[in-house]
């Protein structure tokens, strides 16, 4: 078989550079793993592996900073989804990736294929997905070209979800002029399953067949994990070759395929791989790893789409709707009719082998022949320089910028009308949210909330990141972000559970920005320690910058908690004229990174506070204590806008107003930033008990009213605003952007 190129010829012309694998790890493979020059098919395994998107060399001493266990944890990070325990024997299983750069380039398969992807590691656990959340990141609307990109992956995440018959509950949506030129695309897929049906990806037993399932393999996606290991340039802007596919209907019938196979033939299946991030080898690689086990691989019985495809470019495609089985020896006709039956390709592509080698046939000759620990346990984990940000320092040393806020009235309104506040009804009305009918709680509130069918119990989940805070103070964002996904489940009525992550930075070989990766991540684990919630799952996406221009570091939370009955299950709206208004959680001069700052200024400064994570802790569990006994009517959380907007919230689609005593906050405060805090009503009858739950913590500021009117009475102005006005503001102003003929 001709190869691209001889080893010789590697060594010298170096094309290895190109798939981010450097000289330093070239040498180390070629002197100390193999004692030789790998082919071209060998190296582009190598880069593909040992990329930061499938090896997480530079990120995992990190990552190791994260608690990944506790009473309900049933399967931590290292499988293809994280699991955890929800009673009766059941358990919820969930997962976040990202899809950024392919998102950026092609908007709409790069969306599309985020979706698909993150729904084959739930199915590939054992459990049937329930419900797809987002976290979406973009330039401004002002940009034409960021209008279209808007679009297409919205249409990419409704049209595959859709198709795929599983509702999108909830997610978020914001808008910074630092994502301009690298959008994220954050998806999250939950799942549930009966934990006899648990599934892991190994593979091992000596003669046990490699069973290749469902889409045929073509050229699209090849060197995907690479792309999204490597800065992003105008260069690769049209770069399509690194974007998958996708085709959901496909993906259906190979979810219906694998979770029969699991759920009727259990004994027949050893373990079973989605094929993702670098396709063929990623899956089988680690599978042989996991299993303490060697494999061979016949190439040439590959299903394939396209003609005469070359070892390299079949291992490394990320075609889509794939998967990778170990089956148990004399069952592969068995597996192969239940796939037949769903009209897929199911094909022995390989067998286990003793030992621990990886040795790949192509064209009847041998292309590959490699330890599999060289592979997956190998990888050279490079360390990293760190430098605090000169910013930060200049900040910690300047006054706080504070706010000059003399018409509180036009202010609020002004915020209502920003894009990250506004009403994003136009995106995810094109996201079915009510199929399969367990919707309890659909986009458009703090959190979703999925029934669990046959209970009483209901699953609530967010996905909440704020890359402002972070920037401005990476340790205090990191916290920021898990107390808002802490704060959105509670909120709902939940016990918040775990969390996964999509960890989204610049390029890690910038000093500053390691540092901020490392920063924030310790902030995010002490807040995950204190609020028992382990990090089961997620993954790393660095190198999100554009011709040099790093994003704001944007750590995404998404969050599942548990809500025992959902007879006591918690609005985010006003329920009842007369009912009491609380403030649950402190109010200061929290005003750096805040949506009024962006607003007034058109940028972000000054730094961001440290929390007090043990107080935020312990009235978040009294409140909930309080609500799982009907005590309270409604939680909204304040995140952007602060109290302002939240009130406003609180009262949109009801036709309840608000009359509050304010006079301990200033005109100013009213939009601050400050984390951990909620609007609550409660009823009259329930005061008493709720008081002396939550003490200082909760303050009474007035009551619900009956004339859809927001009335606030502050420290140094007056505040009535009619509530529909404000809602009208609310709901029309991003299509009114996106119709801009700018």
């Amino acid at each position: 078989m001709k190869q691209a190129m001889t080893p010789e010829e590697i060594k010298a012309k170096k094309p290895y550079l190109d798939w981010s694998l450097s000289e330093v790890e070239y040498d180390y493979i070629s002197k100390k793993l193999l004692g030789r020059l790998p082919n071209y098919t060998e190296t582009g395994l190598f880069a593909a592996m040992w990329s930061e998107h499938c090896s997480y060399k530079k990120s995992k001493p990190v990552l190791r900073l994260f608690p990944n266990k506790n009473s309900r944890v049933l399967q931590g990070p290292g499988e293809g989804a994280g699991v955890v325990d929800i009673d009766d024997g059941q358990a919820v299983v969930f997962k976040a990736e990202s899809h950024n750069h392919p998102t950026t380039v092609e908007p709409y398969q790069g969306a599309a294929t985020g979706i698909g992807g993150i729904l084959r590691d739930i199915f590939s656990m054992g459990a049937r997905p329930i419900a797809s959340l987002d976290s979406l990141h973009f330039g401004e609307l002002s940009d034409p070209q960021m209008r279209m990109k808007v679009d297409g992956t919205v249409r990419g995440i409704g049209d595959y979800g859709n198709c795929m018959g599983i509702p999108t509950v909830a997610g978020e949506t914001t808008f910074d002029p630092c994502y301009q030129g690298n959008i994220l695309c954050n998806a999250m897929s939950v799942g549930l399953m009966d934990q006899r049906d648990l599934q892991r990806g190994t593979a091992n037993g000596v003669g046990n067949a490699v069973m290749y399932v469902g889409a045929k393999t073509g050229r699209d996606g090849i060197h995907g994990a690479t792309f999204a290991s490597a800065d992003f340039s105008d260069e690769h802007a049209t770069q399509r070759s690194a974007v998958q596919v996708g085709d959901p209907f496909m993906e259906k019938l190979l979810l219906e395929a694998c979770l029969k196979l699991i759920h009727q033939h259990p004994d027949w299946l050893v373990g079973i791989q989605d094929m993702g991030a670098a396709g063929i080898v990623s899956s089988s690689a680690e599978m042989a790893s996991e299993g303490k086990s060697g494999m061979e691989l016949n190439l040439d019985l590959v299903p394939q789409r396209e003609p005469n495809m070359s070892a390299y470019e079949i291992m490394l495609s990320e075609s889509q709707e794939r998967m990778l089985l170990c089956v148990k020896k004399g069952h592969e006709k068995d597996v192969q009719k239940i796939f037949d039956f769903y009209d897929l390709d199911a094909v022995t592509i390989g067998r286990i082998t003793e030992g621990h080698d990886y040795v790949l046939y192509h064209d009847g000759q041998e292309v590959c022949h490699i330890p599999v620990s060289s592979l997956t346990d190998d990888v050279l984990e490079e360390e990293s320089r760190e430098a605090k940000p000169e910013r930060i320092t200049k900040a910690e040393q300047a006054p706080q910028w504070q706010p000059q806020i003399t018409d509180p009235a036009a202010t609020l309104r002004a915020l209502l009308q920003q894009s990250t506040v506004a009403d994003k009804r136009t995106f995810f009305q094109q996201y079915d949210s009510q199929v399969r009918t367990c919707t309890v709680v659909g986009p458009g509130s703090d959190a979703g909330v999925i029934r669990v069918r046959g209970t009483k119990k209901g699953l609530a989940m967010t996905t909440d990141g704020n890359g402002r805070f972070v920037y401005l103070n990476p340790e205090a964002g990191g916290q920021m972000a898990l107390v808002e996904a802490v704060t959105n489940v509670v909120a709902s009525g939940a016990e918040p559970l775990a969390i996964t992550d999509c960890l989204n930075y610049g390029d890690p070989n910038d000093p500053e920005i390691f540092w901020e990766l490392h920063q924030s991540v310790q902030g995010m684990a002490d807040a995950c320690r204190v609020f028992d919630t382990p990090v089961i799952s997620g993954n790393v996406s660095l190198y999100n910058e554009n011709n040099g221009k790093a994003i704001h570091p944007t750590p995404m939370v998404g969050m599942v908690g548990l809500i025992k009955d959902l007879d006591y299950i918690v609005p985010s709206f006003a329920q009842h004229a007369g009912d009491l208004v609380y403030l649950v959680g402190q109010t200061g001069d929290d005003y750096a990174g805040s949506e009024l700052q962006k607003m007034m200024k058109g940028d972000i400064s000054g730094t961001v506070q440290l929390l007090d994570l043990d107080n935020i802790h312990h009235y978040l569990q009294q409140l909930l204590a309080q609500m799982q006994i009907g005590n309270v009517a409604s939680a909204h959380d304040m995140s952007e806008g602060g109290l302002g907007v939240a009130l406003a919230e609180t009262l949109f689609k009801t036709d309840l107003g608000m009359n509050l005593d304010l006079r301990s906050l200033s005109a100013a405060q009213l939009f601050a930033e400050s984390a951990g805090r909620l609007v609550v009503t409660v009823p009259v009858s329930a005061q008493a008990a709720f008081e002396k739950s939550l003490g200082h913590d909760a303050q009474l500021v007035g009551n619900v009213t009956n004339t859809h009117w927001l009335e606030l009475h502050l420290q140094d102005a007056e505040l009535n605003q009619n509530v529909t006005e404000l809602q009208h503001l609310w709901e029309e102003a991003i299509p009114c952007q996106l119709k801009s003929k700018d």
